[in-house]
């Protein structure tokens, strides 16, 4: 990923300057502004074509090494807009903290990023259903020579962590007592795994499917990743699932994107999907898990 015998994998390394990528094929490239006028749903269906945003975070959405999208959040949702008349997914790349702001400036009509439903998130925009749950995990060096096995032995072991900007194990971080300066935040799973193996930082937090991935697709990098874990916040086992994102405004498209998203969930069909990206049975939420108990939380 970084030189050398990383340089196959170069796709995690694509950023915001790519601009806009294919999904499906070279031929589907997505403009700078959203065609978006009015209902966002009716304007779609009429074009038959639909923007989505992704920061490439390997397996959620990521450019593949012809260029093209895929990934879970991607695949699920060109399968939720084609039940719906849409056949045409054109995605933009952009840092993940920008993802949110990017949409509700409409450069794209939806967030297809495997973003954590949170309450500060809610406030800004409009969350579908949960897509999947999943536990955290640690990425640390072969061996795990520290033994840590999540935020509390890393604070307690006063060991240096690697985080992704804008993304929520900071502050998982934080509330298990890590210090500021132990958390090195980044900006993509590439500097994060190289911050691992050069030993800048001890280990990298993520979710156990991304890391898994990230250490699949580098079996060379000398790291492994260690059991998931539910992270806690004040004493309380916190839950982590994702889900889609859209403006405010546009329940419309929000709600008839969760009901093919259900469709999917009971079919069968979203197994198929997202196996290939190391997502199972285990990662579909429960039935108590919400959106609006998750943007209450």
């Amino acid at each position: 990923m970084a030189q050398g015998q990383w340089s196959r994998r170069d796709f995690f390394r694509r950023s915001a300057a790519v601009g806009a990528i294919a999904i499906g094929g070279p031929t589907l490239l997505a403009a700078c502004q959203s065609t978006s006028s009015g209902d966002t749903l009716t304007a779609a269906k009429n074009a038959k074509t639909i923007k989505i945003g992704i920061a490439n975070e390997a397996p959620y959405g990521f450019a593949d090494s012809s260029g093209n999208t895929t990934g879970e959040a991607p695949e699920v949702a060109r399968a939720v807009f084609k039940a719906l008349g849409i056949d045409g997914v054109q995605a933009s790349v952009v840092p993940f903290d920008q993802l949110i702001p990017a949409l509700n400036a409409k450069q794209f009509d939806v967030v297809a990023a495997g973003m954590n439903i949170t309450a500060t998130r809610c406030k800004a925009a409009l969350f579908s259903d949960p897509d999947y749950s999943a536990l955290t995990a640690l990425l640390v060096p072969k061996g795990n020579p520290q033994g840590a096995k999540n935020f509390q032995d890393v604070a307690s072991k006063k060991l240096k962590v690697a985080v992704l900007s804008a993304a929520v194990e900071k502050g998982y971080a934080t509330g298990a007592g890590v210090a500021e300066d132990q958390i090195e935040t980044l900006d993509t799973q590439d500097n994060m795994l190289r911050a691992v193996t050069t030993g800048r930082v001890y280990c990298a937090a993520l979710t156990d499917i991304s890391l898994k991935y990230l250490a699949q697709q580098n079996a060379d990098a000398g790291v492994e990743v260690t059991p998931g874990f539910t992270p806690t916040e004040n004493g309380q086992p916190v839950v982590s699932a994702g889900g889609f994102v859209f403006r405010k405004d546009d329940t419309s498209l929000r709600d008839a994107f969760n009901q093919q998203l259900k469709t999917l969930h009971g079919n069968g069909q979203w197994l198929q999907i997202v196996q290939k990206f190391g997502f199972g049975e285990s990662n579909l939420p429960a039935a108590d898990v919400t959106t609006d108990k998750l943007c209450a939380a």
